[in-house]
């Protein structure tokens, strides 16, 4: 008995230390470090003031053009066709307790929207998706075509999604894309990256001189702060611009920052969510294209006084129409200022935490979520005021920085999300410690990103609203 007793030892000891070893080799601390001495900070301003020297706004008359293309495919087909949109089955991108499940059918229909921008010998494309997320696998295809078809570089193309969690899934590929899109099926990215195309090209297509305006209202009552309840603070703001041809035809682009999650995940059906209910509500009272961009929704949900499809269509159709209140005030322009400036964003190492100190090795964490080491961000100079893309849920509370930032300078500013590249939640650097899904299972890449990400869009913001 005594040997069994001392076999059983050495064995559970023998484990401990296989255990120890696998942790030391798994595990390390949170990286605190400061970034400006990083070599990712350093390679991203050298950068940056690369493109501010030689950086343009041009001043003068606009073209615009309108594009759409049907997003929502076609289920229960006999054979899968992505060239057309048809899929046996397709699982929705949106809630990881969906689990995989195929969609059982469409509630309302789920587009691609484009608006092209020309102003002298300067050409900007800014496009919205009825989507989750548009996932950089998707960019990557798109622009292929894009670049090659069009001669449009990636600068050009400002990307947008309503983040709606009933869109289609199966774009995704490995452990954390599959949890909240389903199964990976590769034609599901050859259909979304198509319609992104037939968008863009039917936008350029259109172009004709044209009329811009654009404005914003106030609706705190459609947001909150999810995270910290009345302990946060919230950006009420709905900025919008319209753009009208001179023959009558009007595209509105709006966005706002309430999460689109009126619908939860137990809803099957293809939908926009409340956005989709914006955008219908404008089309039908202007004949024209709406497009819902998300702004800053990190920490924000919506408030819709309802539930399901009825709490959509009631936060969608009150959204609608204070905007169209807004339009008959909003004053038109013929000639306006343009740019667009882009940047590459070196990334530090992953920063995905077990514990508040504790995080997965970067080398370990790579394999799990193969992120790139670089993602994007872009900002849109349209007359006075500065849209800013991010490939992330960014926070609606540091957006609210950024406004104040240019407003005493007389420029207005958007910051809106899911650009193309998707880097997980920028959120408040004071919620870090926090326990939960924003802070702690979606901050992937650790403390110092919000600063990162905030000091870089103001720089570029800066750049485009002085010149």
């Amino acid at each position: 008995m005594k040997k069994v007793l001392q076999i059983l030892w050495r064995l559970s000891m023998g484990l401990a230390v296989v255990v120890i070893v696998l942790l030391l080799v798994s595990l390390c601390g949170v990286d605190y470090k400061p970034y400006l001495r990083e070599p990712y900070y350093v390679e991203t301003a050298a950068r940056l003031n690369a493109s501010v020297a030689t950086n343009t706004i041009v001043h003068g008359e606009l073209a615009a053009g309108f594009g759409r293309a049907l997003l929502t495919p076609t289920i229960n087909a006999a054979s899968d066709d992505p060239a057309k949109g048809q899929f046996r089955s397709l699982p929705m991108a949106g809630y990881g307790n969906r689990r995989g499940k195929p969609a059982t059918g469409v509630h309302d229909d789920l587009h691609v929207k484009a608006v092209a921008l020309r102003v002298g010998d300067r050409l900007g494309v800014m496009l919205g998706a009825d989507a989750l997320i548009i996932p950089p696998e998707i960019t990557e295809l798109a622009m292929r075509r894009i670049e090659s078809e069009l001669k449009l570089s990636r600068e050009q193309i400002y990307l947008s999604a309503t983040h709606t969690h009933c869109s289609l899934g199966g774009w995704g590929e490995g452990m954390v894309a599959e949890a909240f899109a389903g199964g990976f099926q590769p034609g599901s990215r050859v259909w979304f990256a198509d319609r992104i195309v037939s968008a863009v090209r039917d936008a350029i297509a259109d172009l004709k001189p044209a009329a811009f305006g654009r404005g914003s209202f106030a609706a705190p009552e459609f947001v909150r702060n999810r995270l910290v309840g009345d302990l946060g603070k919230v950006d009420p703001e709905f900025s919008y611009l319209v753009v009208k041809q001179n023959d009558g035809k009007v595209a509105v682009l709006g966005s706002f920052s309430a999460h689109a999650t009126v619908l939860g995940g137990d809803i099957m059906h293809f939908s926009a969510d409340y956005p989709g209910c914006w955008e219908r509500a404008v089309e039908q009272a202007t004949g024209g294209t709406a497009v819902f961009l998300a702004g800053g929704i990190g920490s924000h949900g919506p408030v819709s006084g309802g539930k399901g499809f009825a709490g959509a269509e009631r936060m969608g159709q009150a959204l609608a129409q204070s905007l169209l209140d807004q339009l008959p005030k909003t004053p038109l322009t013929n000639a306006i200022s343009f740019g667009m400036l882009g940047l590459d964003l070196s990334m530090p190492p992953l920063n995905v935490r077990v514990t508040d100190g504790l995080r997965l090795r970067p080398w370990l964490a790579q394999k799990l979520m193969p992120v790139k080491k670089q993602t994007f961000i872009q900002a849109f100079r349209l007359d006075d005021s500065v849209w800013i893309s991010t490939p992330c849920d960014f926070s609606g509370e540091l957006a609210l920085g950024i406004k104040d930032l240019l407003q005493v300078r007389g420029r207005h500013a958007v910051v809106t999300s899911f650009n193309g590249d998707y880097i997980g939640y920028v959120i408040c650097p004071k919620y870090y410690h926090m326990d939960g899904y924003e802070p702690r299972t979606m901050s992937f890449f650790g403390p110092n990103v919000p600063d990162y990400f905030d000091e870089f869009i103001r720089k570029m913001a800066l750049e485009l609203a002085t010149k």
